[in-house]
């Protein structure tokens, strides 16, 4: 037997010698399918009566007396049900379709039933119950309707809340989709047939249908079932209007609502960021010590374009071998406040109590001016930045190879104060412009030249870089200071430059005129020094993910500050042995220290491991 209509909702075969059909049917509408063999049309007559027969459940006829008796039931029937339901019929009434060629040409008519009226329509919908011919028919044949239940009537679908698997829009937007490969609503990718739908999420998937099977109609205009479904699709988008066009205001909300979220997606945030530097080291004339540092972030953003940098720290106030032996030699390099730290380690005596090291706010006026102005601030933190050598817990140690000391003022650097700082960029420019201005005592209301803002103990820096490159930067750079009573200025050179990918070069270059007397040696100072650095800086060197570095350099060179000069010395290996834990081996050498020939040379070896968190 041919396959009955596979795609339908509902389908009963049937057959009767050389008639073949089925029956399919819906909550709302009957489809009767009918092939008449070309081959037989002298027995027509005799298989129109089957035919109808079987549709209206009555026992088919065998012989031509009880061919006449049941045909003249069927026109009872007929005249008393058929004729009041075309005249009620809102769909157009067949579908004709011819196959094959000769003899074996099979027509198909599909008859389509009339829709029912809605359960408030003031006509009631026709039921088995009143047609007492057919029952009486199907009595004697001791066949009953099974579809009996499919012809009651059925609660309208925009009455309904949600839509279940046994409802007729959903199994018929369940064929669709499974015909036309819609998926829609599910994150799976599946359509599940075994559960109620929301009125939303049926609509969403009828919307889907929808543009699926328009996008077809152009090019199977002439395909019955293409015709049939698209039939269908009409009355559910007919009975889901209300749901389709809540769909589509609650699609445009949402639209909105991501739009303005994506405009204003950031909410004020405060990340927690720590670091620990934990260091044995040992030195020239010194005894074993353990240096430690710890630091707390507290990095805000009340929106994209700004940060609030807070930082505590504290320490074990721990010495190093070259501190030491400077502080013995009465160094006037540390003592002046002219080189940071005494040259040694740069996270050396940092106060047990815990104490402010960082408060400012960054912000962006425009996308190419960055301002900073705070209460504690550090001129490193702005100016002199190199990529190999800026980073007492990655790369270099000593204070001397972090920063430029005539550049960057140990005495502001080391403290913080209160200022201002701006960074220039202009669109698509190889150039950035950078100042700042920093008072060491600004909290100092004194009535005398020193403390406030302009007093002393002041830095005020200009800093000019020039990077056609990631891989080189060029940065000019001056300071006006005023320190213990000394009037600095310096002009410096600050050059990187990327080698290849696993090593790179960099210098510092410094020159400055330092004039009056210092209170912090009680000494006249006229001085023209000079301070200089280079180094070299390694990536993945014997091992993967390490970072190396040699540097040598003298922080201050000048004719008349001792009979020698000072010449500092470093090598470092940092291993990375985790996201969170990385231990360096260092090894310092400094010469003539405090720039005089009779106190030797001090050699230290650290080990420092920094834990991030």
């Amino acid at each position: 037997m041919k396959q009955c209509l596979q795609e339908k909702i509902y389908s009963q075969k049937f057959s009767a010698d050389n008639l073949v059909g089925c029956k399919i049917i819906s909550n709302r509408r009957k489809f009767y399918w009918i092939e008449l063999r070309q081959s037989d049309k002298k027995n027509k007559y005799k298989l129109v009566v089957s035919a109808l027969a079987l549709i209206l459940g009555t026992k088919v006829p065998t012989t031509s007396k009880s061919y006449s008796i049941v045909a003249v039931s069927i026109i009872t029937v007929f005249v008393q049900t058929c004729l009041p339901l075309r005249a009620q019929m809102n769909l157009e009434g067949e579908i004709r379709e011819t196959s094959g060629q000769g003899d074996n040409q099979t027509k198909r008519i599909i008859f389509l039933s009339p829709t029912p009226p809605l359960p408030h329509s003031p006509i009631p919908p026709p039921q088995i119950a009143q047609f007492p011919i057919v029952n009486q028919v199907a009595n004697k044949s001791a066949n009953v309707d099974a579809d009996s239940e499919f012809l009651t009537p059925q609660t309208s679908v925009s009455q309904l809340s949600d839509v279940q698997p046994t409802d007729w829009a959903y199994q018929a937007l369940r064929s669709l989709m499974e015909r036309y490969n819609v998926i829609s609503g599910f994150g799976d990718n599946t359509f599940k047939g075994n559960r109620p739908l929301s009125r939303d999420e049926f609509a969403a998937g009828l919307a889907a249908t929808l543009d699926k099977v328009e996008g077809l109609i152009a090019e199977a205009i002439g395909d019955q079932y293409i015709q049939e479904d698209i039939i269908t699709l009409r009355r559910l988008q007919k009975e889901y209007r209300s749901a389709l066009d809540d769909l589509q205001k609650r699609v445009n909300t949402t639209s909105d609502l991501a739009n303005n979220l994506e405009a204003h997606q950031f909410s004020t945030t405060t990340t927690l960021k720590g670091q620990l530097i934990f260091a044995p080291t040992s030195g020239s004339d010194a005894n074993s010590t353990i240096v430690a540092r710890s630091r707390l972030n507290l990095n805000t953003s009340f929106s994209e374009k700004d940060l609030l940098v807070t930082q505590l720290e504290s320490g074990n106030n721990g010495g190093d071998a070259i501190n030491l032996a400077q502080k013995e030699n009465s160094n006037n390099l540390a003592n002046s406040g002219f080189i940071g730290n005494y040259g040694g380690l740069d996270y050396t005596n940092v106060d047990e109590n815990l104490r402010l090291r960082r408060l400012y706010y960054s912000f962006r006026p425009s996308p190419d001016l960055a301002v900073s102005v705070g209460a504690k601030m550090l001129p490193r933190d702005f100016i002199d930045r190199n990529k190999y050598a800026n980073n007492e817990a990655v790369d270099f140690s000593s204070t001397f190879f972090i920063n430029n000391p005539l550049i960057v003022q140990n005495e502001i650097d080391r403290e913080g104060g209160a200022g201002a700082a701006i960074a220039w960029q202009p669109k698509n420019s190889k150039f950035t412009v950078r100042s700042l201005y920093i008072a060491g005592n600004a909290n100092q209301s004194n009535s005398t030249t020193d403390g406030g803002l302009f007093g002393d103990r002041h830095q005020a820096s200009v800093e000019v870089e020039y990077s056609p490159s990631s891989r080189f930067a060029f940065r000019l750079q001056y300071t006006n200071a005023e320190i213990n009573n000394t009037d600095i200025n310096a002009f410096g050179v600050n050059a990187e430059y990327t080698l290849n990918r696993n090593t790179g070069i960099f210098t510092r270059l410094g020159v400055g005129n330092y004039q009056g007397f210092n209170t912090a040696i009680n000494q006249n100072i006229d001085l023209q020094p000079l301070s200089w650095a280079i180094g070299v800086g390694l990536r993945n060197f014997v091992l993967p993910g390490t970072v190396a570095g040699v540097a040598i350099g003298q922080p201050f060179v000048a004719e008349d500050f001792g009979d020698a000069t000072q010449t500092n010395f470093e090598a470092f290996y940092n291993l990375q042995l985790s996201d969170n834990i990385s231990i360096t081996p260092i090894l310092s050498l400094v010469s003539n220290p405090n720039n005089d020939s009779s106190n030797g040379t001090i050699w230290q070896s650290t080990l420092r491991t920094v834990f991030s968190f």
